[in-house]
This record gives C-alpha cells, structure tokens and sequence, in this order.
C-alpha cells in the first residue's frame, strides 16, 4: 500500500510539472525571442515535422541528443563516417536550431567523407552536398546565424575555389557548369552586370503574377507547356531546378563553339524533342521580351526555393561591391559572409566573441581579392577545359574602400582590431602596384604606390623607405619574389601583360609593346612551369598548381576574347583590335567573339552608315582547321580524363 501511495504521488507531480512547463513555456519563448537567446528570429516556421516530436518530449530530447553526440563522436574517431552521417541527420532534425550541428555535418560531407572516394566527380558529389545541406536547410532553419554563414563562405573560398584539394579543377568546372546553367552568362561591362542581376531580383514572385505584369506571357507558358506535354512530366514545365537546368543546358550548347565543333546532339529522341521545343518559344526573336520575363521568375524561384539565395540581396551586393560573376566560387563566398554580417553580426554582443564577426569580415574581403585575381570567368561547359579565370582590376578600388571600412570598424577592438587587417590590406595594393603597372596604368600604379609609402612606408609610426623607390624598379623587386609563394600571382600577371599588348599593339600600330607582352609572357611561363615546386601531379592526373597558369597558347585567345567582349571600350576600337591581330589567333577566338560582336555592330551606328561586319572582320582563312583541332585537341582532353579515372578505380 505505501508503494502505491508513491507512485500515485510521484505520477501526480510528474503531471503538474508537466503542466507547469507547458504553461511557462510560451513566455519563455517569448523572452527568448525578445532577447535574442535563439539563433533565428522565428521560433517555430519551417521545422520539420520531428521537431514537433522533440518538443512533445521535452528534458528527453536533450538526453537524447547528448547520447547521439557522444555516438557521432566515437564514430568518427573509429572512421565510421558513414553511420556518422545517418546519427547527425537525426541531430539536425532533433536540434534545427542549433548552427553547430549543421556545420558539423556539412563539414564532414564536404571534407572527410569526400576525401575517401576515387574519382573527383564523387569527391564533387560529397562536397556539393555537404554545402548544400547548410545552405538549403541549415541557415533556412538559422538564418541569423553568423558562425553558419562564415563557414559556408570559408568552404566555397577553400574547398572549391582554393588549390588544397586534388580534386579543385574538377569542382571548378562543375561549379561554373551549374550557375552558368541556372544564370546564364553575365553581361561584362560592371553597369549592365548590376541591371541583369537587378531585372531577376525585380521579376514577380509567381507565374500569376507575371500574367498580370507581362502581357503575352500567359499565352508564351501555355504554348510551352502544350508542346513539352507530349515528352512527359521529366520534361514538364515548371519554375524549378529540374526545368532551370534542361534550359540552362539548352541556352549553353547553343552558344557552345565546341557542341558545334564536337558534333553533340541530344542523347535521345525526347530529349532531341526537346531541343526543337526550345527553339521555338526561348529562341523566338520575336517573343524574346516573354521569354526574358518568364525566365527571369523561373531563376529568382529557383535561386529563393532551392539555393536559399535571395535575387535582392544578390543584386544589393553586386551594386554595393563590384562586378560579381557567380560562376565564380569566391562570389559566392562573398555573398554568404555578407548575408551573415547583414542578419547576424548584431546578435553577437559579446566582446569576447567578437572574433566571430571580424574572421566573416576576413572571409569577406578576402572572397573580394579572389574576384580581384580571377573575377574574370570564361567557360565553355562542353570544351573540356578547365574554368578560364582573368584578374579582374575593377576590384582594386572596392577593395581599398572595404578595408578602411574594416579598420575604423574594429580600430578600437581589442587585440590589435582594425591592425590585423592591415597585412592583408598591404601584401593586396602592392600586388595591385604590380597589375596596373603590366598593364600600363603607369599614373594609376604610382597613385597606389605612394599611398602604400603613406601607410606603410616614410609615413608609418616604423618609418622606412621600402615604397620611396622608383615605380619600375619597385614592380621588378616584387614579382618574381611572389611566385613561389602564391603561383596564381604569375597567371595574373601573364595576361595582364597579354591585356595591355593587344590593345596598345594592335591598336595604337605599337608593334613593339605588343612583341615585348608576347616575350615577357612566354618568359615567365617557361620560368612557371620549369620550376621543380610545379611538377607535382595529382592522383586525378592533373596539375595542381601548374595548371592554374595555362599553356601559352591558351592564355593568347583567352585575354584577347576578354578584351574584344569589354563593352566599356569603343566598339570600334574593338572592331579594330580584331581586324589586326593575327589570322591564326583571330581564328582561334573567332567562335568566342564574333557572334557579340557582330550584334553589336548592328545595333551601332557602325552598320547604319552601309558598312558590312563581314568587311570590317573578315573570317580568318584555315578557320575549318582551326575549329578541327580544337575539337580533337577538347576530344583529347576529355578522354585522358577519363583514362586517368579508370586507371584510378582498378586501382583502388
């Protein structure tokens, strides 16, 4: 009898505790809200359903995840990444809201379980996926986060745009595939890359929407999906990824020199169909304004619902930055430690944390001198070759404006604040000295140049004549020095020698600037790709740093195409620089350049006053050869690709 009088009892208070805490449990998420003791402003929206679970069972939960931790824990000590994995999926449901989680998981999807499969497409596979995890679901479920969106940043800015990992090329080339599938190619003069960003992030939320807006766009959808209906619902229309992607596909092989060159077609009849089907309603020169306006709100769905990227924040920071290419790694990178400082940093008030905001502000600017160095992407998805990246120097300027943002910001923060930003701030503008100097922006290297001597030089409390030396003099002291230490230094500075000798040379009849470009550059290839520290050669059968620089012969085309597409110049200064280069180098970008050019020239003036683009740039002789070798040269490439990748399964 006495037992059951204690049970009876204990069941009574475990029932009044349990009403106690449901009925203190809404003011305690009320303070938690009010006094930003979560890691998100919404409590509640968009858990899953296994949260509702874990919150029916209260104290439990928390048991249950500490075992689960403690399990994950032992795991990974024994290797056992796998059942890692399926224990800190269970964890990210349990605890949504709770950023570590996440960036535990997604860090060891991306890092250590990538690491042990045997061709770079599956390192690829674990890699996006682990990225994706934090970025479509963890920050949606902690979108104040600053700690989760640094460390999504650091993984775009290390993992796939840095040179750690054997597999970089190959997450290079399928990275820019993606976004150039999902965006496009952004135009490249700066104001019309902020207006193309801009035209996504203002199109309507939704289809109906857009029927109101746009006229003719309704009767553009229904003749689209009238004749997509007969392929099946693999091809069916839609505002998502899945339909995003077969265009982006579609829009890419059109553009593609070498889908011509290669011959590639669809792979079968649907897929033929749908090619057709494109063609008619996105390739109609007469319905081109509904196909952009539908377009453009099938990218902002699919940029919101599957990338968790917002066209607004998107075109915020391409207006607030620079000329952001987001086929580049590092414009993304920026875009998250941005995003973390705009809807987290405010959350972090804790002076012994302030470490957290100053290293986003790090990944962020440092994302900046990445665009700066290679900013500049040219990719064919179906060449084979790896990403094609030119420093970019319209960066320099934002870049020296952030920092001394960065320094008043933290200049009173204890632990030197603002000074641990001023290495990075000198190393940058003297390698900026450097790349307007090959350039020949002689007026604005000296400009940079003494504000370094300012700074740093006879105006610093250690007072020294290190930038007091004549402009020539202090470019030749620096550059070789570089190489060793950072190997990307000398691809920048072999095409901005390139830059600088195509438009003085072939422009201004300066044949010598041209011959000493071709001659310095050819020098410092032949010193790059001697030296002993690039011979290395990974296990994928490809460079790892030595291929970043480029043959010679692919360094000619790649800056002479960027600098006839630089709609910042005159067209006819272009069109010039065009008709004298070399025939065997015009035909070799020929395909890359003469489409945009010859749009332009007859939306221009050019062509108003009778004149013919035919006449202006005549088509290079021994063009079919050139295109030919191309193609076996793309073939090639392609095939030892795949040799090295079968070599390297039997292997294992």
């Amino acid at each position: 009898m006495k037992d059951r009088t204690i049970q009876f009892l204990a069941v009574i208070c475990c029932m009044l505790g349990i009403a106690g805490a449901g009925l203190l449990q809404p003011k305690l998420v009320t303070i938690a809200d009010r006094d930003q003791l979560r890691y998100t402003d919404i409590s509640v929206d968009g858990a899953p359903p296994i949260v509702a679970i874990g919150t029916a069972i209260g104290a439990l939960r928390g048991l249950i995840v500490d075992y689960l931790w403690i399990k994950v824990t032992l795991q990974k000590e024994k290797g056992l990444l796998y059942e890692v994995m399926a224990d800190s999926d269970l964890i990210t449901k349990l605890q949504p809201r709770f950023p570590e989680v996440w960036s535990f998981h997604g860090h060891n999807m991306a890092y250590n379980v990538s690491v042990m499969t045997n061709t770079p497409e599956e390192r690829w596979a674990w890699v996006n996926a682990g990225i994706s995890l934090v970025r479509d679901r963890g920050i949606r479920y902690n979108p104040n986060s600053l700690a989760l969106c640094k460390d999504l940043a650091f993984w775009f800015a290390h993992k796939i745009d840095g040179v750690a990992d054997d597999a970089h090329l190959t997450y290079k080339r399928q990275f820019a595939r993606e976004w150039q599938y999902i965006l496009g190619v952004p135009p490249g003069d700066y104001e019309l890359r902020k207006a193309w960003i801009q035209h996504i992030a203002d199109a309507p939320d939704s289809l109906d929407a857009l029927y109101a807006k746009v006229p003719g766009t309704r009767e553009f959808v229904a003749d689209l999906e009238k004749k997509l209906e007969p392929l099946g619902t693999r091809y069916a229309f839609g505002t998502d990824k899945r339909f995003l992607l077969l265009y982006g596909e579609w829009a890419a092989r059109a553009q593609s020199p070498y889908a011509r060159l290669l011959g590639l077609k669809a792979m079968n009849k649907d897929a033929a169909a749908l090619v057709g089907v494109f063609e008619s309603t996105f390739g109609d020169a007469k319905r081109r304004k509904e196909a952009e306006s539908v377009l453009a709100v099938m990218r902002k769905r699919v940029l919101l619902d599957e990338y968790n990227m917002d066209p607004a924040l998107m075109s915020k920071y391409t207006a607030e930055t620079g000329p952001i290419d987001w086929r580049h790694p590092a414009a993304h990178a920026l875009y998250w430690s941005r995003r973390g400082n705009e809807f987290g940093a405010d959350r972090v008030n804790d002076d012994a944390d302030v470490f957290k905001k100053i290293n986003n502000d790090r990944t962020e600017i440092q994302a900046m001198q990445a665009l700066a160095r290679s900013g500049l992407v040219q990719f064919d998805p179906f060449s084979g070759d790896n990403v094609t990246r030119l420093n970019d120097p319209r960066w320099i300027k934002p870049i020296d404006a952030y920092f001394e943002k960065l320094y008043t910001k933290y200049y009173d923060v204890r632990g030197a604040g603002g000074d641990t930003f001023t290495n990075f701030h000198e190393n940058f503008m003297k390698g900026a000295v450097r790349e307007l100097y090959r350039v020949g922006d002689i007026a604005g290297a000296q400009a940079i140049l003494d504000k370094l001597d300012k700074l740093y030089g006879r105006g610093s409390f250690n007072e020294n004549s290190t930038y007091h030396v004549p402009l020539d003099q202090f470019v030749q002291g620096i550059t070789y020095a570089e190489y060793e230490m950072q190997p990307e230094v000398a691809r920048s500075d072999v095409y901005s020698v390139l830059e600088r000798g195509f438009r003085e040379g072939l422009l201004l009849d300066n044949t010598k600037v041209l011959e000493d470009a071709l001659k310095y550059a050819r020098d410092l290839t032949r010193y790059f790709r001697e030296a002993r520290y690039n011979d290395f050669v990974n296990k994928f059968g490809e460079g790892r740093m030595k291929d970043l620089l480029g043959e010679l012969d692919d360094s000619i085309p790649a800056v002479l195409t960027k600098v006839l597409l630089d709609t910042s110049q005159p067209l006819l200064d272009r069109m010039i620089i065009f008709r004298k280069a070399p025939d065997d180098v015009r035909a070799l970008v020929w395909d890359r350049v003469a489409p945009q050019l010859e749009q332009e020239f007859a939306r221009g003036r050019l062509s108003a006053g009778g004149l013919e683009f035919s006449k202006l740039a005549p088509e290079p002789p021994d063009l079919a050869a050139v295109r030919q070798a191309q193609a076996d040269k793309a073939k090639r490439k392609a095939e030892e690709r795949e040799e090295a990748a079968r070599s390297e399964a039997q292997r294992k």
